[in-house]
């Protein structure tokens, strides 16, 4: 499936090159650049080039060539903790509607990607009852 941009999108303009970045790496599929608003030393993005808001709602072609670019992006910086992160919605703290994944280097407690996780106890059964009622695409 060809690229598809979007005219208005940030992300969009920086595959165009419209808006300067500072390359990583770049395939058919993608394009990954240092973060101007970094969590920390190293922090890129890879952004599919195909303009897509949600995860859901990317080609799987797209999708399967972001993860090896995120993985080599890790391999480079030689760092031993890192978080890859990828928000879809606003309330999910999606910022830029265009799908794209982070990959922050941890160097430390203090430095990279601070969150909390919130979890909670599950009962088994209505896990396995809302197992049981997914419908998945083929």
């Amino acid at each position: 499936m060809a690229s598809k941009l979007a005219a208005e999108c940030i992300f969009c303009r920086i595959i165009k090159g419209e808006i300067p970045s500072v390359k990583l790496l770049e395939t058919t599929h993608s394009y990954a650049f240092l973060d101007i608003g970094p969590l920390s030393e190293g922090h890129a993005l890879v952004i599919p080039k195909y303009h897509a808001e949600k995860m859901h709602e990317l080609p799987d072609e797209f999708l399967a060539d972001s993860m090896p670019i995120a993985k080599k992006i890790a391999k480079a910086l030689k760092m031993d903790n890192y978080n890859v992160l990828q928000n879809n919605g606003k309330i999910a703290h999606q910022e830029v509607p265009h799908v794209h994944f982070h990959v922050i280097p941890k160097p430390n407690e203090a430095g990279g990607l601070s969150m909390s996780w919130p979890a909670k106890s599950a009962d088994v059964e209505k896990l396995k009852e809302l197992a049981g009622s997914l419908k998945f695409d083929n």
